[in-house]
């Protein structure tokens, strides 16, 4: 009977205490990692469509969301995430190594966009409208480039790239594009063609006052020396190496709230491929 009673008080105490930990946890709020001027991603005024994310995140984790934004995407990881100035990075690709990853909450992949009067045959790189085009609008760095040289079309494009750049930031010349801008020049008619990824795009071709045209780039090019270059990818949420807690519990709400979460993007315009198949 002694041994009972312990038995019984232990387990009475271990539920007390679990209680008390899982309230805890609940009125902790999540800090999201977010661009202060990055849109359609995110600002600080929460209009971009991942803040959308995070609100619905924290909605159904029942925390509050708290943002602590960076400006400067190359070093945001490093200096909130890893530091615990911050939880969870909505939108990092998946495999990311610097962090956890969740499973995909989407899947896009890059674009054409033209005016749809022109009705230009954009079906891949091989199209002649991208060897006829006077300039195609593109971000340096990006897949898209790779093939703009794979098709002899970048050195020709070169000052026209220089004079799309937004500004340089103070810290190591961070050099930015906005993409609201790429896409203005196709609806104003200065540019013929834009190669841009679908997410960062979508907001403007939708709201164009010029009816434009999206059309995905199949992710099948090769570029000059025979090596393949991906043009689709899979979005996750990142947490830090070693918060495998937060990382189940965010898994869990991709899974629970996907209908929602395809809402959510499809309201903003972004166009949507299936995740490949596991091998």
């Amino acid at each position: 009977m002694q041994i009972n009673k312990f038995l019984i008080t232990a387990l009475c105490l271990g539920g007390c205490l679990a209680i008390p930990q899982a309230q805890a946890e609940q009125n902790k709020p999540l800090k999201v990692c977010a661009a202060e001027n990055e849109m359609p991603y995110s600002n600080k005024a929460g209009e971009g469509f991942e803040n959308k994310l995070a609100e619905l995140v924290g909605k159904a984790l029942n925390r509050k969301v708290e943002y602590v934004y960076w400006s400067d995407p190359r070093y945001y990881i490093r200096d909130t995430l890893d530091k615990g100035l911050c939880d969870v990075a909505i939108g990092v690709d998946k495999g990311d190594p610097r962090v956890l990853t969740t499973q995909p909450y989407y899947r896009s992949g890059y674009v054409f966009i033209s005016r749809e009067t022109d009705n230009l045959d954009l079906l891949n790189w091989d199209s002649e409208a991208l060897r006829k085009a006077q300039r195609i609008a593109f971000v340096p760095g990006t897949p898209p480039e790779v093939m703009m040289k794979a098709i002899g079309r970048y050195n020709d494009m070169f000052n026209y790239s220089q004079e799309l750049v937004g500004f340089k930031s103070r810290r190591n010349q961070y050099i930015k594009y906005e993409t609201s801008k790429l896409v203005s020049e196709i609806s104003s008619g200065h540019a013929e063609i834009a190669s841009l990824w679908g997410p960062s795009a979508a907001r403007y071709v939708k709201a164009s006052a010029t009816p434009l045209v999206m059309t995905m780039i199949p992710d099948d090019n090769v570029r000059a020396d025979g090596q393949k270059v991906d043009f689709h990818f899979s979005t996750s949420m990142g947490v830090r190496k070693n918060d495998s807690t937060l990382l189940a519990q965010l898994n869990k709400v991709i899974e629970d709230h996907r209908d929602e979460i395809t809402e959510l993007l499809e309201a903003e315009g972004i166009p949507l491929v299936a995740e490949p198949d596991a091998p």
